[in-house]
């Protein structure tokens, strides 16, 4: 209700529309796996965020993005998607509820990459679609997902370095406290949106 009443409020005061900016991720591609949690309540607001579950970027990190599945495609596994851009309200949403900077960038500060359509939350699946381990569940608040902590086994390290490697060679920068969020190294000329999520 927060985010509906948010979007047409936008609407009402004149906010310039940045869809037609942003590009799907499924224009580009058919070989990524998606898990839009927030478009569920299957995430640690423990409620349905987003209105339909799309994923669209800055036309140079979908690129990027695409060019990095091929990459793993080619190693036998394919980028399974959680978030991509996020807009500004729903940030803040998030904020209200977890005002740690550790895990939930502060939108009264710098705000979040995700609000400009330059991150992205991901893992790894299989070419078949199975399960890769990766130490912790998405979204998990708590020194098993960082980046830094390397009291696992070879295989889930080994996940780890798979994916964090192979996205750095297309451009995308880790960090620490979130094993599956990425952001895109060229984000710093992008506004912050606020615009909402198309759907259907």
């Amino acid at each position: 209700m927060k985010y509906l009443l948010a979007l047409i409020m936008g609407s009402v005061f004149g906010m310039v529309s940045a869809q037609p900016q942003l590009k799907n991720i499924k224009d580009l591609s058919s070989e990524f796996a998606f898990e839009i949690r927030y478009a569920t309540p299957n995430n640690f607001m423990k409620e349905t965020l987003y209105p339909c579950a799309v994923c669209i970027l800055q036309p140079e990190v979908a690129e990027a993005l695409n060019r990095a599945n091929e990459y793993f495609c080619k190693q036998g596994y394919r980028i399974k998607i959680f978030d991509c851009y996020r807009p500004e309200d729903i940030q803040k949403m998030m904020w209200e509820k977890v005002p740690n900077a550790a895990y939930v960038a502060n939108p009264y500060d710098k705000g979040s990459i995700h609000n400009k359509g330059a991150a992205v939350d991901i893992t790894l699946v299989t070419l078949d679609g199975c399960y890769v381990e990766m130490g912790s569940d998405y979204d998990f608040f708590g020194k098993e997902a960082h980046i830094d902590n390397y009291n696992f086994s070879e295989e889930i390290l080994a996940h780890r370095r798979l994916l964090a490697e192979g996205m750095q060679k297309f451009g995308f920068q880790t960090i620490r406290t979130e094993w599956w969020h990425f952001s895109y190294q060229k984000n710093y000329g992008y506004p912050t949106l606020n615009e909402p999520l198309p759907c259907d």
